[in-house]
């Protein structure tokens, strides 16, 4: 049985590391709202809401590898805020991934198991990724 806590996960399922952080919240019983950002990027106001929510700035969830990053010249450091927005509206690959918003904050999980400190469930039993590492959780999260 899933537990009703509030997780949502900005997903790409043709990403592993993606896969993984899905499937290790649902390892915690959790069943959490699925948005396929390439399907239905978030508009300019969630995206600035889950920049500000992880504590990093804009730039810190874009994502260079396999993306029209350097071609639109993104790597610039004066591009601003707004320009940066523009091209992830624009271009919705550009979003790292995953980006999940928990009761206990929000985070790209970057490795996938960075996502343990926004569960709030007790320690899980080890999980293995799909390349067949196990991650053990300390159970140590956010806020407690």
């Amino acid at each position: 049985m899933h537990t009703p806590i509030a997780i949502t996960i900005y997903h790409n399922p043709a990403c592993g590391t993606s896969r993984n952080t899905l499937a290790l919240i649902r390892h915690a019983g959790i069943e959490p709202t699925v948005i396929e950002y390439l399907k239905t990027p978030p508009d300019r106001a969630t995206l600035r809401a889950l920049a500000a929510a992880t504590g990093e700035p804009l730039r810190a969830l874009l994502r260079e590898k396999g993306t029209p990053f350097a071609e639109l010249g993104l790597g610039d450091p004066q591009r601003s805020d707004e320009a940066l927005l523009d091209a992830v509206l624009q271009h919705p690959i550009l979003l790292n991934r995953p980006l999940v918003v928990s009761p206990l904050g929000t985070a790209l999980c970057r490795p996938s198991e960075r996502v343990l400190a926004l569960l709030p469930v007790p320690a899980l039993p080890p999980f293995t990724k799909e390349d067949g590492e196990v991650v053990t959780d300390d159970g140590v999260r956010r806020g407690a």
